[in-house]
């Protein structure tokens, strides 16, 4: 697993091999960052990565420019995989939290300009996560909410969609 692009370009990502995680594979983050960089400034983003695992999407917006990323998870030991990954990059403006996402989303009181989220996709609950994403308050106006999925699911009838991208098994839905 490494980093696509930006300051970090080129730098893998070595998680311990136990971790309870299905990484985004390289290929599908490649594609979802080429979308993404046609829609935002990274520069000016503030990013909240939903249900984190190894970091590796945190670690890409990182990469190319974002303010700031607050990454969560429930599993201490992706928290503390990210944590330590981040000081031996330097990086000192992503900050992992771990909570329950959907603990998170009631209490938590801030404003990000991107929320990205890729549950596991067995999850119970995982089709409920676009509605408490967006109803939770989080999202900036004209902020962008990024929901990883199986195929197993479609979220084109949602009226926050805006469009889907599929890299193999890997889905992508985008909503405003």
């Amino acid at each position: 697993m490494r980093i696509i692009s930006g300051t970090f370009r080129g730098r893998r990502l070595q998680p311990p091999v136990n971790l309870p995680v299905r990484p985004t594979t390289d290929f599908a983050k490649e594609g979802l960052f080429n979308v993404i960089s046609n829609l935002v400034d990274f520069e000016s983003l503030v990013v909240l990565d939903l249900f984190t695992g190894t970091g590796s999407i945190s670690f890409e917006f990182i990469s190319r420019g974002a303010m700031s990323v607050m990454s969560i998870d429930a599993n201490p030991r992706c928290i503390g995989f990210l944590k330590k990954s981040a000081a031996s990059f330097g990086i000192t403006n992503l900050q992992a939290v771990k909570s329950n996402v959907f603990v998170f989303l009631k209490h938590m009181e801030a404003s990000y300009n991107l929320i990205f989220a890729d549950p596991p996709y067995d999850l119970d609950r995982i089709s409920d996560i676009p509605d408490l994403v967006l109803g939770s308050g989080l999202l900036a106006p004209q902020g962008l909410f990024i929901f990883e999925h199986s195929s197993r699911y479609q979220f084109n009838q949602h009226p926050n969609f805006t469009q889907m991208r599929n890299y193999g098994s890997v889905h992508f839905s985008f909503f405003e």
